[in-house]
């Protein structure tokens, strides 16, 4: 998993950067989607704080079974939207490297023991049918997943807005 991590690693420094060059005002925007930018990012901070929990809990428990939360309820809430935008980058950026760090110290014994009493089918992005085990390496796996189809949700917000800009 090793390259895993460097992957990741790179991946956030890079979107990062991205983000960096996103306005607060644009970040804010909403352009008939469920969710601006900055809610986006927020949700994402969300998932890492839930999920953070769960990849902790999960290496003390023989099961992979966790509440989960309501993502819109959380999002309106928090009200993401008049917070700063380079705040919350910089929070979501530094969260998952902290959940990067925490993956790098799970042995890869822990990592794959497979686990059949979950509830990946309710709380995971891709779930697992609940007939089958699942593996905490898969959740982290997951969870990256899920944090790559927001990023892009972002950026695909940003160039239908340039597009519109244009015509």
């Amino acid at each position: 998993m090793k390259n895993f991590w460097e992957e990741e690693k790179k991946y956030l420094d890079d979107t990062f950067r991205k983000l960096t060059g996103i306005s607060g005002i644009d970040a804010a925007a909403k352009q008939n989607a469920r969710w601006s930018k900055k809610e986006i990012i927020g949700h994402l901070i969300d998932s890492a704080s839930n999920n953070h929990q769960r990849f902790v809990r999960a290496q003390f428990t023989d099961d992979l079974i966790f509440p989960g939360y309501d993502q819109d309820e959380w999002v309106r809430i928090q009200n993401y939207q008049i917070m700063d935008w380079t705040l919350l980058i910089n929070l979501w950026k530094e969260f998952n490297f902290l959940i990067i760090h925490l993956s790098g110290q799970i042995s890869g014994e822990e990592m794959t023991r497979p686990r059949p009493n979950h509830n990946l089918d309710k709380i995971a992005w891709r779930a697992v049918p609940r007939d089958q085990p699942a593996t905490l390496e898969y959740f982290i796996r997951d969870y990256f997943g899920h944090m790559r189809h927001h990023i892009n949700q972002l950026f695909e917000q940003n160039n239908k807005a340039e597009n519109i800009e244009i015509i």
